[in-house]
């Protein structure tokens, strides 16, 4: 069974079946009838413990999505915005309530991290007294603590410290609910504790084919660990390569054990079924009229124009493995010529956004090719890359199958736009063809791209990077998109004249990497603000180059010029101050618990 694919409905029977009082979770704990009849048998824990699940990122289906976070870096940009965004104008609002934070509840609604953390306390607390074989315990106990330290990672990444809670609350558990913060390395080293516990303890199997096991509890250690390793590292706290070394291992021992990946990169986001694909640790299963989202309906239409910069499309080596801007590079052939732009070049871009082209046809189903062999030189490579329908093919189409006329489109009112020339099109197909909002590709929550990346990374950050890793990780990664290997050896200072100097080339080079696999997935902000380098975000965001006699409006060049690269944003934000790097907390919770302190200069 698609286990994931239920998680929503069985949180609502979930709840049904305990109790129609909404105050249940926040009762429980006193409620010894109900946690004997809950906790009493395997499968009633199992349908409790499925509830969990919900907390893991999915994709949109009422909120936004992962990759609008990736609009704060500095990969991307809302194409339909000429101001900065408020955090990076240093014009963010102290919010009064913060889903990412809030323990109480918001129009009478139980939300935020600590709701769930205490439904994961309350299973916690129940399980010694249950009637489970002691093995059964153990798994369930993983089980929930590994959810719980997802929660806490959550915060920690946004706020820092944070108030630690090791056991079920009700709303008269003032004293503990009502704690002050606790450090850092507290909440950092408990959740390295309920991980390791959960590696430990969770059953070989899980429950079946895709939940929570072993191996996807070392997962998110890994992704766990780097980042508090390389916060702790740039951030110059103490304690940085215990963290890393814990990245190292759980990272190691999933690349050891799963050193094959999906061929087609475009599959690994666009594919109705990911169950039993090489390298997908744990997804979201979604099926027609049971469990929908809107991620590539939005992507395909007027209303969203999420768009990738100029220095994000620059980060797409050339097949020879070279950045476009090496003094050796013989394959790239400027940005000037829109077609040429694509050629030679890692052909995960051609997943990133669409490659530009000319056909006869505006607005309806209907079209032909215009004659001219340069228009239409990216149709057969476009799907011969992404394997074409019901994945990503040329012409660009919205959900219902109307085609847009040219790639850039900046002007005519068809179904998809760009703001600054280069689309975002990552997640893009016609799995449920002609259907608006009701998307059916599963999503990868887990996978092996993204732990190659980690050890790497990781690695690097304690001298233990060799070749044998590259070919281990970076490679495998790179072969995917028909590039040639990386050799350690060859990078030298200038590999890339764009290079921020004060990374090693080496350490750029695997960012690079780790920029290029896992754009739009939401990661680019937290990573900038681990490596201390947000001051990329604030760096003027271009577009693709143009010349404005092409085009029947007027388009915002640099400078003004009548050629030149697009700019959306006039005005430069300014330096990204130190206190942002944690974002505030709710104005709220300082109002009703007295012994919280805020972060540092909000």
């Amino acid at each position: 069974m698609k286990n994931l694919k239920h998680i929503s409905l069985l949180l609502v029977a979930l709840v049904t079946m305990i109790s129609c009082d909404k105050d249940f979770l926040d009762r429980a704990p006193q409620d010894e009838l109900s946690k004997a009849t809950i906790f009493s048998t395997y499968s009633n824990i199992k349908l409790y413990a499925w509830g969990f699940y919900d907390f893991l990122e999915s994709f949109p289906t009422s909120t936004s999505w992962a990759a609008t976070r990736d609009l704060l870096a500095d990969l991307m940009q809302n194409g339909n915005s000429s101001v900065n965004p408020g955090y990076l104008n240093q014009e963010y609002d102290i919010p009064t309530v913060d889903s990412r934070y809030s323990t109480r509840r918001v129009n009478d609604l139980p939300v935020g991290p600590y709701v769930n953390i205490n439904r994961v306390n309350i299973m916690l607390d129940a399980l010694p007294d249950s009637q489970l074989l002691d093995e059964d315990k153990e798994h369930w106990r993983g089980v929930g603590l590994f959810f719980r330290a997802h929660e806490y990672f959550g915060m920690l990444q946004i706020f820092g410290s944070v108030p630690w809670i090791e056991n079920s609350l009700t709303d008269q558990d003032l004293e503990e609910l009502n704690k002050p913060r606790d450090t850092r390395d507290l909440v950092a080293s408990n959740i390295l504790r309920d991980l390791n516990e959960a590696v430990a303890t969770i059953k070989t199997n899980g429950d079946g084919p895709n939940t929570i096991n072993p191996d996807v509890a070392r997962a998110l250690l890994a992704r766990f660990a780097l980042f508090e390793g390389t916060w702790r590292k740039y951030h110059s706290l103490g304690d940085a390569n215990t963290y890393l070394q814990a990245a190292v291992d759980a990272s190691t021992f999933l690349v050891n054990k799963y050193p094959s990946i999906m061929d087609n990169y475009d599959a690994v986001y666009n594919s109705l079924d990911l169950a039993g694909e090489p390298g997908i640790l744990l997804y979201r299963h979604y099926v027609i009229d049971e469990l929908t989202h809107w991620g590539s309906t939005n992507t395909r239409s007027t209303n969203n124009k999420y768009d990738i910069t100029r220095k994000g499309i620059d980060m797409f080596l050339t097949v020879d493995g070279k950045p476009i801007y090496n003094s050796s590079n013989t394959l790239f052939q400027g940005d000037q010529d829109h077609y040429a732009e694509f050629r030679n070049r890692d052909t995960r871009i051609l997943t990133m956004t669409p490659p530009p082209y000319k056909i006869n046809g505006n607005g309806t189903q209907t079209w032909t090719h215009t004659g001219n062999p340069a228009d239409a030189e990216w149709f057969g490579k476009v799907a011969a890359v992404t394997g074409g329908y019901p994945s990503k093919e040329l012409p660009d189409r919205n959900w219902s199958g109307r085609v847009t006329d040219r790639v850039p489109n900046f002007e005519r009112l068809t179904p998809t736009q760009t703001g600054n020339g280069y689309r975002f099109w990552k997640i893009y197909n016609d799995l449920n063809d002609r259907v608006s909002s009701r998307d059916i590709n599963d999503q990868p929550i887990f996978r092996m791209g993204e732990i190659f990346l980690i050890n790497a990374e990781a690695k690097f950050e304690l001298g233990q990077f060799t070749q044998a890793d590259a070919d281990a990780t970076i490679n495998k990664l790179r072969a995917r998109g028909g590039v040639a290997p990386m050799d350690v050896a060859a990078i030298t200072s200038d590999w890339d004249p764009n290079r921020d100097p004060s990374v090693d080339p080496v350490l750029w080079e695997i960012r690079r990497e780790r920029a290029i696999e896992l754009m739009g997935d939401g990661f680019r902000r937290e990573d900038l603000r681990r490596w201390k380098k947000m001051e990329y975000a604030t760096e003027v965001k271009l577009g693709r180059w143009v010349n404005q006699l092409d085009y029947n409006v007027t388009l915002p060049i640099q400078n003004g010029a009548a050629s030149g690269y697009v700019q959306l944003i006039p005005a430069t934000p300014p330096a990204f101050p130190e206190h942002y790097y944690l974002f505030p907390l709710p104005s709220d919770e300082l109002l009703i618990n007295p012994n919280l302190e805020q972060n540092p200069g909000w």
